[in-house]
This record gives C-alpha cells, sequence and structure tokens, in this order.
C-alpha cells in the first residue's frame, strides 16, 4: 500500500518498458514487508541531467540505468566506484551525504552462479563471444574470478582494438586477447568457459545461435556454457551446450543476482533472492 511515507526506487531507461527489474523488486519489497516501490521511469537522453536533480528534490532513493544511460550517467555522477570504472559503465546508483554515487552490480550479477561451482579459476580460460557493453562486465568478472586469461572474439577489428587498448588504464589487470571471428575454431579449443554476450538466438531469432553444433564438438569436456540471454529459456546455444553434456548457464541468474546486488545497497540488509528468481521465472516460462 502507498502512503505519504512510501520511499521510491526505480530504473531509467529510453525505453524502459520492457524492463522486468520492476517485477522482481515489488515482489522482493512485498515479501520484506517495506514501505518502498520500484517504478520505471522513461528518461529521454537528453533530460538526463535533469532527472537527476528532481531524483534529488523528490528524494528518491536510489535507481537503476539501463541502455542509453549506463555511460552517459557517468560524468553527472559525484564518484562512481573502481568496478563501474573498469567496467566504464553504471546500472546502479545511490545516495549518500547528498550526492549520488555509481556501482555496477552486473559483474557481481554475472559471477554468482559461477561461484556456485567447484572451479580453480586460475586454470581456467574464458572466451567472450562480442565486444559491447555486456563484454565489459563479463572480462571485468571473470578477472575478478582469477581466471588465466581471457578472449574477446568479435566480428570488428577496430572495435576490438578499441576494446583491449581501453583497459589498458583499467583499476583491474586482466590478460586479455582479442580475435577476429574467423579465429573461433582455434581459438574455441582452449575455452573453460565459453560465454555469449551477443544478442545472436534472442527473440524473435531463437533458432540462431553465435556457435553452430559442429564447433560445440572442439570443446574440452569439462567447459562452462554460459548465455548471457535469458529468454527463450534455453537458447540454441545452449542447446547445443547440452548436446555435448557440458554445464549450460542461461542470463536469468544473472538478471537476478544484479538487481539482488542493487537492492542490498539501497536497503543495507539481505534481500529474498529465491523470490525475484520465482517472479521472473513465472512471468517468463510460464507459458
Amino acid at each position: 500500500m502507498i502512503t505519504g511515507t512510501t520511499k521510491l526506487l526505480g530504473v531509467i531507461g529510453h525505453p524502459v518498458e520492457h524492463s522486468l527489474s520492476p517485477l522482481m523488486h515489488n515482489a522482493a519489497l512485498t515479501k520484506l514487508g517495506l514501505n518502498y516501490i520500484y517504478l520505471p521511469f522513461p528518461i529521454e537522453p537528453q533530460n538526463l541531467a535533469k532527472a537527476l536533480d528532481g531524483f534529488a528534490a523528490i528524494g528518491v532513493v536510489g535507481f537503476n540505468a539501463t541502455i542509453p544511460h549506463k555511460r552517459a550517467i557517468i560524468p553527472l555522477l559525484s564518484q562512481i566506484d573502481p568496478i563501474a570504472q573498469a567496467v566504464g559503465a553504471v546500472n546502479t546508483v545511490f545516495r549518500e551525504n547528498d550526492r549520488w554515487i555509481g556501482t555496477n552490480t552486473d559483474v557481481e550479477g554475472f559471477i554468482a552462479p559461477l561461484q556456485l561451482l567447484e572451479r580453480d579459476w586460475s586454470q581456467v580460460v574464458a572466451v567472450v563471444l562480442g565486444n559491447g557493453g555486456a563484454a565489459r562486465a563479463v572480462v571485468a568478472g571473470c578477472t575478478q574470478l582469477g581466471c588465466a586469461s581471457v578472449h574477446v572474439v568479435g566480428r570488428n577489428l577496430p572495435k576490438l582494438q578499441e576494446f583491449r587498448d581501453n583497459w589498458q588504464d583499467s583499476p583491474l589487470k586482466v590478460n586479455l586477447q582479442v580475435h577476429q571471428w574467423d579465429s573461433l575454431p582455434k581459438i574455441i579449443q582452449q575455452a573453460n568457459l565459453l560465454i555469449n554476450t551477443t544478442p545472436i538466438g534472442m527473440h524473435p531469432h531463437i533458432e540462431n545461435s553465435p556457435l553452430d553444433a559442429q564447433l560445440f564438438a572442439h570443446l574440452p569436456k569439462d567447459t562452462i556454457i554460459y548465455d548471457l540471454i535469458y529468454t527463450p529459456s534455453p537458447t540454441k546455444f545452449l542447446q547445443y551446450a547440452q548436446a555435448q553434456g557440458v554445464t549450460a548457464i542461461d542470463g536469468l541468474e544473472m538478471l537476478v543476482q544484479q538487481g539482488a546486488a542493487a537492492l542490498k545497497i539501497w536497503l543495507q540488509q539481505d534481500v529474498p533472492v529465491d523470490v525475484m528468481r520465482q517472479t521472473l521465472q513465472q512471468h517468463l516460462y510460464r507459458g
């Protein structure tokens, strides 16, 4: 029930109508019995600075940022933490001493399901498909896990080189190499962890996969396959992985865990992750 003392949380983006964050956050807040509400805020890029002033004026406790604001918001914040600096993007903002401070919980969300596995990460070679914003969070996550090396594979050589160069001054020290897509048959034979950060296989193109079935046959048997896409589940990419009998992880847990990490920051208490997960599962897969 909304009252005169209800506190505000939310997500900014443009568009933002597709966001699943209000579903899982409000389910958690209801379970906790807290007088908060989490709302979607459609903010056009040219209105971003005004929105932050408005949020401060009305006492918004914190908010998530999604496309196209993850990078654009950085100069408008008083401070960003080292992990957001390394990723070059902010997805979570909180208020402290009348200042907006940014962090990135995508990294924590990405590594959460991996930390449940018994692996010597210092021996793991990670291969990342794609070199966009999601790939940056994945590289940071692989570095936090302590992976031996990270290989990023993309189609555009100048963008790959820019991606590599952007890590040179990062506070995270990463053993990073970049490769063009035609190098995959060779690179994939080294992979102990293979992550798809591209949109290939996402609805409506659900029959597509960034790798064909033949390439999967070259994977080491202990490889972990991770697709950041959470619908459909499983993607064609993960179907190929399951056919090889290797560990397969979809993107739902990353979505849940990054949200839970943000909510912990705002509330300064533990949150019901299982409720957030179940809410999204029921919404996404009820059909």
